[in-house]
């Protein structure tokens, strides 16, 4: 067996169970208000910024058009967002929070502190996973 194809040596491995293992911890606590972790995520950069066009939210999440788009869907008939045409190009939707997307943000505020205690690593550790990670995101 060649030693570089056995599963124990390669990093991807450990990085894809830690992130299906952190993603499903949120289940619990998003499942009550119908979201799952990528709605989360888009909430979050949608609270930060409000408002976004579908390819500047992709841009954000790493995510496609062909991905988001029935995703935001599904979220609009929830009530958390609104989409749009834009004013400048019709081609181009807009994506805004709504007041009940505001609401949201409030009942969910303790998800991070939630998840931060499932975690086994101390804050110094998880500081320098966060900048190791971004640090390759930002490599690719």
């Amino acid at each position: 067996m060649n030693e570089r194809l056995k599963l124990e040596n390669q990093l991807c491995f450990p990085l894809y169970v830690c992130a299906k293992e952190v993603i499903r911890r949120y289940a619990p606590l998003l499942e009550p208000y119908g979201l799952t972790y990528t709605q989360y995520i888009a909430m979050m950069v949608l609270w930060e910024h409000r408002s976004l066009t579908v390819k500047e939210l992709g841009n954000y999440l790493f995510l496609d058009s062909g991905t988001l788009t029935p995703m935001l869907k599904k979220m609009e008939r929830s009530g958390w967002l609104r989409r749009s045409r834009s004013n400048r190009d019709e081609r181009v939707v807009v994506v805004s929070i709504t007041e009940e997307g505001d609401w949201l943000q409030e009942q969910l505020v303790d998800v991070p502190t939630e998840i931060a205690q499932c975690l086994t690593l101390g804050g110094e550790e998880a500081m320098q996973l966060y900048r190791l990670l971004n640090t390759m995101i930002r490599n690719f």
